[in-house]
């Protein structure tokens, strides 16, 4: 019985495989599967924003810087308040509404500081009013602001040039100097402003409640003061960060994300500040605690502050870093130098090779556009050839 074709065995050959059947084979398993492209729950953590906003605070020693900070600043904040009160004492004198107000702002922006009617707090409230700046004390406290001011402010503008990874700043030390200084009266002179302006928002408001018939002794007339308080303090510190950061560090930061990450660290100094106040007062009431509890407590709150400060700036770098815009002016300027010469390289590449290109179409045309010319000269040419050979022809017939 004959076998079909298709009953035959199938047999196969082993042949040795080639250098592409390698290739391949090593590029499919290189090639992640189905599945392999997503990333896992911890690589989107490591990713976000927040969690490479405290990594490169952490990396770029954040903390180490902030307690710097705190130590200079707790210095320089004592010199001003006494500085600050004695002057104030002339501006302000006989007034004791705007002087209430100005003791009830800093209470509220740097709790701790000035003893409030729970008694937390390091400072009495009467012992600023005696302030005198021009005895011994008044003299060695106006020293030691002016030398704590340009101590402090130098060390923000390095802690945050750090924090951007920007280069140390250029511009020389006498005009840092005297910028730092500047910068100090004009922060005083802001929260004076800041202090008159919660005072005129308080009447403001005690005003519209009176006008609307409603107590202004009421518990919801606290909180509405509390709230106009907060919403002042918020925008004082988030021009702070912004003159902060864009003055004092001398920074290249694009305005949106400058207002974004001050308005960032101003929240978070705003609820610093009212966390702090109420550890305070939980601490003052401990008879365990009330020896140190007031110096310690701010110690505390002012690091926190100054922790605050180098997370919003990380916050900005880090963004910053995501749309390729670098933090020193001077590299920055650099950088949008070689990006215009090289956009305009590119486009002069690009009208070189349209002029190649035309210049090659326009030789194609006049080489295939000559031949046609030659054929048809050559046709016309023909009937006369051809009449010119009649008589010859019939001359040989």
């Amino acid at each position: 019985m004959r076998r079909r074709p298709d009953d035959e065995p199938a047999t196969t050959t082993a042949t040795a495989p080639t250098a592409e059947d390698e290739t391949a084979v090593e590029a499919g398993a290189d090639r992640p599967g189905p599945g392999a492209d997503r990333p896992g729950p911890g690589a989107r953590l490591v990713s976000t924003r927040l969690v490479r906003v405290i990594g490169r605070h952490i990396v770029l020693k954040g903390p180490l810087l902030a307690a710097g900070l705190t130590y200079q600043a707790l210095f320089a904040l004592f010199s001003a308040l006494w500085v600050g009160f004695s002057v104030a004492g002339f501006v302000v004198a006989g007034n004791e509404v705007v002087r209430d107000e100005l003791i009830t702002f800093i209470q509220s922006a740097v709790p701790g500081v000035i003893k409030d009617d729970s008694g937390a707090g390091v400072v009495e409230p009467g012992a600023l009013m005696n302030a005198n700046v021009f005895g011994l004390t008044g003299a060695v406290a106006l020293v030691g602001l002016v030398l704590s001011s340009i101590r402090l402010f130098g060390s923000m503008r390095d802690s945050v040039r750090t924090v951007f990874r920007a280069p140390t700043s250029s511009t020389p030390l006498l005009r840092l100097i005297l910028r730092d200084l500047a910068l100090a009266v004009a922060f005083g002179l802001a929260v004076v402003v800041s202090a008159s302006l919660s005072l005129l928002s308080s009447t403001a408001v005690t005003w519209g409640l009176r006008l609307l018939g409603l107590s202004t002794t009421s518990d919801s007339a606290a909180v509405l003061l509390r709230l106009v308080g907060i919403v002042l303090v918020f925008a004082f510190d988030t021009a702070v960060l912004v003159a902060l950061f864009r003055v004092l560090a001398g920074l290249h930061i694009p305005g949106r994300r400058l207002l974004a990450g001050s308005a960032l660290g101003a929240a978070g100094f705003v609820l610093i500040t009212i966390g702090g106040g109420v550890l305070l007062r939980a601490a003052g009431s401990n008879p365990l605690l009330a020896g140190f509890a007031a110096i310690v407590g701010l110690l505390l709150v002012i690091n926190l502050l100054c922790q605050v400060l180098l997370l919003a700036a990380s916050w900005i770098a880090v963004g910053m870093d995501e749309i390729g815009v670098l933090a020193d002016p001077h590299a920055e300027a650099a950088r949008l130098r070689a990006l215009e010469e090289e956009r305009q390289r590119a486009a002069e590449e690009a009208r070189q090779a349209e002029a190649r290109l035309a210049d090659e179409r326009r030789t194609a045309e006049a080489r295939g556009g000559s031949r046609p010319r030659r054929l048809l000269g050559a046709v016309r040419a023909l009937p006369a050839r051809a009449r010119a050979a009649l008589p010859r022809r019939r001359d040989e017939g």
